[in-house]
């Protein structure tokens, strides 16, 4: 993956990235426990408020049964400058994030898939606050997918078994060392 182009020198960051293939409900069957995931959400601001994150007006699970397999693909996003604050992880991560959602859509055209983009704050939306908080259609359907945590999928598990990487935790207000990026795409009709 290329190192993407940001304006701020302090904000460069070399990407690295990570790729799993696994068999659809061998990973629903191990990586998703929605009851427990859905009780953080509620925890975050997000809730509700956001077209990417719960509730959902449908049943996940049956969004994604059906297919085959699930293609993770993660994107390491290592800061250039050392000891930067937590605050600066959007600039540093939303052109990541672009990217690598531009490619997902690709992969999910070419795949007749489904995918699955990240958590947090829409790239897409900038400043603006989501349509969903009032009651709103989504402005970018075509660009938006939930994050695999939206269907109750535990990011840190995917990342550590399937991406072989240890999902790293800022302290003291500064950023960890890497961050790391999770989503994928569920692919591949069961006949």
């Amino acid at each position: 993956m290329e190192t993407p182009q940001i304006q701020n020198p302090d904000l460069s960051c070399t990407v690295q990235r990570l790729t799993a293939e696994i068999d659809a409900q061998t990973y629903i069957d191990r990586y998703r426990h929605a009851d427990r995931f859905v009780e953080f959400c509620k925890q975050c601001g997000n809730y509700g408020r956001r077209h990417g994150c719960p509730p959902f007006d449908y049943d996940p699970l049956t969004r994604i049964q059906g297919f085959d397999k699930v293609r993770i693909i993660g994107a390491k996003v290592v800061p250039t400058a050392k000891d930067l604050p937590l605050r600066v992880a959007h600039d540093l991560l939303c052109p990541v994030t672009v990217r690598l959602n531009d490619e997902l859509l690709g992969m999910e055209r070419e795949l007749d898939g489904l995918a699955f983009g990240f958590v947090g704050t829409c790239p897409y939306c900038g400043d603006l606050p989501c349509a969903r908080i009032e009651g709103k259609p989504c402005r970018h359907p075509d660009r938006m997918r939930p994050s695999l945590e939206a269907y109750g999928f535990d990011i840190m598990a995917t990342a550590r078994d399937l991406l072989q990487i240890d999902i790293k935790w800022g302290s003291d207000g500064k950023l960890p060392e890497y961050l790391i990026l999770v989503c994928g795409v569920f692919y591949g009709h069961s006949s």
